[in-house]
């Protein structure tokens, strides 16, 4: 089984934004941080569940992985078999307002 996985539009500002924030002490840091979420993420595609349930919002179709100091929360759409990634979240922010999600 398959997962197709979208990167919302705040997830791709948040991308970015990680990126320049390493990137201000070192630009190889940020390419090789940048390049371990792109793999991690890719995994979703076939290990749609392999994250934990994000336990603020308890909703199994809501999760997390953890990488470093980030959590990457992302939706599970089983009828479509999509993984939607909503953001990539420094666990130092608190919990982040998830829209769209049911």
């Amino acid at each position: 089984m398959h997962y197709r996985v979208i990167l919302s539009s705040e997830a791709q500002n948040d991308f970015q934004e990680v990126k320049r924030y390493i990137a201000r002490d070192s630009l190889m840091a940020a390419e090789r941080f940048a390049g371990l979420l792109t793999s991690k993420i890719k995994m979703l595609g076939r290990h749609p569940e392999m994250g934990r349930v994000v336990p603020e919002i308890g909703n199994v179709r809501i999760r997390e992985m953890i990488i470093k100091n980030y959590r990457v929360i992302y939706e599970v759409d089983f009828l479509h078999k999509q993984v939607v990634i909503h953001h990539y979240w420094h666990a130092a922010r608190g919990t982040p307002k998830i829209r769209g999600c049911s």
